[in-house]
C-alpha cells in the first residue's frame, strides 16, 4: 500500500503529532509508559491498527482477526510478554501517521509499503515481505500486460504503491480509486472496471473462483514494514525489529509465511 496526496497528509500527520505530545498522553496512557518502558498506549498490550480486510495479510475469520500480518503480530505480542490488542482503521489516516500520532495505537500492520515519503512521518520496522504489484482481470478480457490497459477503467485503492504504480506505468488509463479491496473487487465484478491493479497477494485471492485471472505480475523493490509513531517509539522499533529477528532465526516465519504463500 503507498504514497497519495503526501503533502496533504504529511501535515495532517504533522499536526496530530503536535497535538498529541502536547496534550492527549495523559489520558492515552501516561503512567503505562513508565511501567512498560515502550511507550505503550495501554500497558501490557500490544495495540495494533490495521485496514481490514486486506487477506491474506488481514481478514477477520471465526470472530477472530488472522492473516500474515496479524500472525506476525500475534507472535510478537507473545514475545514480548503482552497481550494483542487490534482496532481497524482507514489505510489513509494509518500510512500518513495520524492515527499514530493520535496514540489510537502503537504500531499498524496493514502490508505498508516502506517509502521515502512515509519514512518522514513514521518509523519503520525491518522489512518483512517482499512484494509485487499485478493486474487482475476477468477469465475472458483480452487484456494480458499493464500495456493493454490504455483507455480502460483500472481500480486502485487510494493511498496505496499500486495507485501510484498505475499512475507511473499505465498513465493512458482511467483510474478509479476505491477506499479498500473490498469496493475494487466489486466493482469488477459488476464489470465497472476492467481491471484492478494491486498487490499480488491480494489479487491472487480473487482469482479461487476461477472468474478471474492475473494478466501480469508488475516486479517492484517494494518491501512492507511495520509502522510506529516517527518521534520516541525507538524502544519499540529495537524490540520488534528483535522479535522478528528471533521468529526468522527460529523457523516460525517461514512456518507463517507458508501457511499463506506456498504454491
Amino acid at each position: 500500500m503507498s504514497t497519495k496526496k503526501t503533502a496533504v497528509l504529511a501535515a495532517l500527520a504533522a499536526g496530530t503529532l503536535a497535538l498529541s505530545a502536547c496534550g492527549g498522553g495523559d489520558d492515552a496512557g501516561s503512567g503505562s509508559e513508565e511501567e512498560n518502558g515502550l511507550g505503550l498506549v495501554s500497558a501490557g498490550s500490544l495495540t495494533v491498527c490495521s485496514d481490514i480486510p486486506y487477506p491474506p495479510f488481514e481478514y477477520e475469520e471465526n470472530g477472530e482477526y488472522t492473516g500474515f500480518d496479524m500472525d506476525l503480530m500475534r507472535e510478537i505480542a507473545t514475545g514480548l510478554d503482552l497481550e494483542l490488542s487490534v482496532q481497524d482503521v482507514g489505510f489513509d489516516g494509518l500510512q500518513s501517521g495520524a492515527v499514530l500520532g493520535a496514540r489510537q495505537c502503537d504500531i499498524g500492520a496493514s502490508a505498508v509499503t516502506i517509502t521515502p515519503e512515509r519514512e518522514v512521518n513514521l518509523a519503520f520496522s525491518d522489512p518483512y515481505y517482499d512484494s509485487l504489484q499485478s493486474v487482475l482481470v476477468p477469465e475472458d478480457s483480452d487484456i494480458t500486460s499493464i500495456d493493454d490497459l490504455a483507455g480502460r477503467k483500472v481500480g486502485v485503492q487510494q493511498g496505496t504503491t499500486g495507485a501510484t504504480y498505475a499512475e507511473e506505468n499505465a498513465p493512458e488509463a482511467e483510474l478509479v480509486q476505491y477506499p479498500s479491496d473490498a469496493e475494487m473487487y466489486a466493482a469488477i465484478q459488476a464489470g465497472n472496471v476492467d481491471a484492478l491493479l494491486q498487490d499480488l497477494p491480494v489479487n491472487l485471492g480473487h482469482t479461487e473462483d476461477g472468474a478471474f485471472t492475473i494478466a501480469e505480475e508488475l516486479p517492484t523493490d517494494e518491501q512492507y514494514g511495520f509502522i510506529m509513531i516517527k518521534d520516541g517509539s525507538e524502544d519499540l522499533v529495537s524490540a520488534v525489529n528483535e522479535q522478528l529477528t528471533e521468529l526468522r532465526d527460529n523457523g516460525r516465519y517461514q512456518e507463517i509465511y507458508d501457511t499463506y504463500f506456498s504454491e
